[in-house]
């Protein structure tokens, strides 16, 4: 069985048609999973009553399973919980109008809050704790040390990990197909599918997914560059 070259133009023209939806897949978990990130890390690493435990069980528990079973958990199980509430207390309001593509948000979110935190945690340990003391022996609050020297030197000594990341999450929402969301993956299983050329269509996703992790990659290159330019004497 020969490969159907021009066929895997044809697949990627369709498939490409998804980029926007795996990019919203993507990125709307970071950035909530960022603002999640920052306040487990703070509560983890000043270890605040009641909630640190809370947070280490958190943070155990989402790194310690597979995505694919929190998209599960969530998508079969928020129904069940939205209907019982709106029977017991008789609200209109009805789990299968919700849209499968916030089931998928919520899990990909709560994920990322819970490897991003440790990813933020770990960077503000990385810094001294002289620049805090010097921040304090000039008039600086603790409040006003941490989040204008300690956490933007944090994040910066983090865009590596914060790449990773972000091209993992680019990759893990292929997974959003098993619940019919259509994104790269699953538009690339619905042109295999009608046209029985399963190979020709993953080899374009293949490339699509390629396309865009380089983007990322590139992006990444030129703002460590940027913020870590105080590093090395002056900006470039």
């Amino acid at each position: 069985m020969a490969i159907d070259l021009p066929f895997i133009w044809i697949a990627f023209k369709e498939i490409i048609k998804s980029v926007p939806i795996t990019l919203i897949l993507t990125i709307v978990p970071l950035v909530v999973g960022f603002l999640i990130g920052i306040v487990v890390a703070f509560v983890r690493i000043y270890k605040t009553k009641l909630l640190y435990q809370v947070a280490n069980g958190y943070v155990s528990f989402f790194r310690g399973t597979p995505i694919i079973m929190h998209i599960m958990i969530i998508y079969y199980g928020i129904p069940l919980i939205v209907d019982q509430i709106s029977s017991k207390y008789d609200l209109n309001i009805q789990s299968n109008k919700i849209p499968i593509v916030l089931f998928v948000l919520i899990a990909l979110s709560l994920a990322a809050g819970a490897y991003l935190s440790e990813i933020i945690r770990s960077g503000i340990i990385s810094v001294s704790n002289g620049q805090l003391e010097a921040a304090y022996s000039v008039g600086m609050t603790q409040f006003q040390a941490m989040f204008r020297i300690v956490l933007p030197q944090a994040l910066a000594q983090s865009v590596a990990n914060f790449t990773n990341i972000f091209v993992g999450f680019l990759h893990t929402s292929s997974i959003a197909f098993l619940v019919s969301e259509k994104e790269l993956t699953g538009a690339a299983n619905i042109v295999a599918s009608t046209n029985l050329k399963f190979l020709e269509a993953f080899i374009a996703a293949g490339i699509i997914y390629w396309g865009l992790t380089v983007i990322v990659e590139g992006i990444s290159f030129l703002l460590e560059k940027r913020v870590t330019s105080y590093s090395r004497g002056g900006v470039s």
